[in-house]
């Protein structure tokens, strides 16, 4: 899925998928954040892919508990789940107890179901020197199909980090997919695909947002793709 640029409209209401599609490859849906996901999965017969997502408590996201893995090994059996996002903190150990074995059971099930493993971290203080950026990328990145980084920039010298370690790490041969949260890193969200980020996140409309520094999905499509076609709607 995930071999080119991907823009998926992250959304927590599978409802709002045909607003969606003129400017999405693909929709994130948030569980954490959605009322009765799976009746919403049921449902769906929606054109785009879903990236299933249900985020820990102690990784930004409202899923408290471990029953989350339980909603996303059911998710990844529906036909239009074509990836799942699983915190690399919680494969690799790193994480409150009994998140391990749960994660790499996901994992494999996946693999069983040809889901795609997005396998991501989130820094919501700060951003690490790029060395520190690649180690993690690719770390994440061998875990899992796309190793997914979000950062918060508190100044342009952090931005530049992160389309530093997107370079190198997508010149090393791993898939990644990178952003910098927070106003002075919001642009990076539009120039890391250009070196080699393969997914990006964004609400349909701005006042749902699901991190700090989104786009709009309609801008973050305007603004990828006139960089990619050299800047002339930009």
């Amino acid at each position: 899925m995930f071999e080119e640029f991907v823009l998926t409209a992250s959304t927590a209401d599978l409802s709002e998928e045909p607003r969606a599609r003129e400017h999405a490859d693909a929709v994130e849906f948030r569980m954490d954040l959605a009322n009765s996901p799976l009746v919403q999965l049921d449902a769906y017969d929606g054109e785009l892919p879903l990236l299933v997502t249900n985020r820990a408590s102690w990784e930004g996201g409202e899923a408290e508990d471990l029953g989350r893995y339980d909603a996303l090994s059911t998710a990844i059996g529906h036909a239009a789940v074509a990836a799942v996002d699983v915190e690399l903190a919680a494969l690799r150990g790193n994480a409150p107890e009994g998140e391990r074995s749960h994660a790499t059971a996901l994992r494999d099930t996946a693999r069983e179901e040809d889901v795609d493993v997005v396998v991501s971290v989130h820094d919501f203080e700060s951003t690490p020197e790029p060395g520190a950026l690649v180690d993690l990328l690719t770390d994440a990145a061998g875990e899992g199909d796309v190793g997914k980084l979000a950062t918060t920039a508190a100044a342009p010298a952090d931005a530049l980090a992160m389309i530093e370690a997107t370079h190198e790490a997508t010149a090393a041969g791993h898939r990644v997919a990178t952003m910098c949260m927070g106003e002075p890193g919001r642009h990076t969200r539009a120039v890391t695909p250009i070196y080699g980020s393969k997914i990006g996140y964004a609400p349909v409309d701005s006042a749902d947002a699901t991190a700090p520094g989104q786009y709009p999905l309609a801008t973050l499509r305007r603004l990828v793709d006139g960089l990619r076609d050299g800047g002339a709607d930009a």
